[in-house]
């Protein structure tokens, strides 16, 4: 799967160690799937430090205040309070379910001083009514539901709404011609193996079907733990839909590549080239009012 997520060898050996010294092995009757997509795909730390990032670059300070979109078990919203006393975050999500489960999973035992700073909603994106928030988040591609371009500018515009005056939308996206491809991906993770299955694609519309499955040592198999029925939108036409949403810029911030292994090296940096690579990650840094320039303050000063 086209993910941010990447355990160095040396730290999976180590957990594989304690693993067999303690005796326990994942298999699929005692597994989470909840617990096994956190492991597998989000990386709240590297999406928070990446809010920051943006913030310094695009507003020349730090924001306070988040919107965590499709939040699921809203784990960057706890990632996000824990940082600094100050920060408040809102999760927004339609599946109750998985909202408890985070709740229990991440909210329930957190001290009071950072529990009452997360708020989470069981609501649809497109209609919720928010505070004011400095960013939203909408990551792990979630948006790409959205299958109909008016709908997608839809989005955006509430998005748009919702922001302060200053604020930024942060998404991700993916592509490259792999990502048209219908095919099964596979990689080892601690005790489990995740596998990214483009099931379907159709040229026509630009809809996919990618199933995740969770596989084990013993054979055993957690299959389609999680289906995605979306349009595989592409860099242009998500900027062109945040634009007419009324953003007034955009940024693409491209990975770089690790000339060692040819692979991506994690480092996200504002680009206008991308290169015609077989899979790519990038982030996407919406801007509700444009950067005001030191010379431009200089003149009305």
């Amino acid at each position: 799967m086209p993910t941010k997520k990447n355990a160095g060898s040396k730290t999976k050996s180590k957990r594989a160690t304690r693993a067999r010294r303690t005796g326990v092995w994942r298999t699929a009757a005692n597994s989470d799937r909840h617990e096994l997509y956190e492991l597998a795909v989000q990386e709240v730390v590297a999406e928070c430090d990446f809010i920051e990032k943006a913030w310094r670059a695009h507003r020349g300070r730090l924001a306070t205040t988040i919107r965590e979109d499709f939040c699921g078990t809203a784990k960057a919203c706890t990632e996000w309070a824990r940082r600094r006393p100050n920060n408040q975050a809102i999760g927004v999500d339609l599946d109750r379910s998985v909202i408890l489960w985070g709740e229990r999973r991440h909210r329930a035992h957190l001290p009071a001083s950072i529990a009452s700073r997360i708020t989470i909603l069981e609501a649809n994106v497109l209609e919720v009514e928010t505070p004011a928030v400095e960013t939203i988040l909408a990551m792990n591609f979630s948006y790409f539901i959205f299958k109909e371009r008016e709908t997608l500018v839809r989005y955006f515009r509430k998005c748009f709404e919702s922001l302060s005056d200053d604020g930024l939308l942060l998404c991700d996206a993916y592509g490259g011609s792999e990502a048209h491809s219908e095919v099964e991906e596979e990689r080892s993770l601690d005790g489990f193996t995740y596998v990214w299955d483009q099931n379907q694609y159709n040229p026509i519309t630009g809809d996919v079907v990618n199933h995740i499955h969770f596989r084990f040592p013993d054979g055993s198999e957690l299959k389609r733990a999680f289906t995605y029925r979306w349009r595989l939108w592409s860099l242009p036409e998500i900027q062109d839909a945040m634009r007419e949403a009324g953003f007034a810029n955009t940024t693409v911030y491209w990975e770089g590549t690790d000339h060692k292994t040819g692979g991506g090296n994690g480092i996200f940096k504002p680009s206008r080239r991308g290169e015609a690579c077989a899979g790519w990650i990038a982030y996407i840094v919406a801007e509700k009012r444009a950067r005001t320039t030191r010379r431009a303050v200089s003149r009305r000063k």
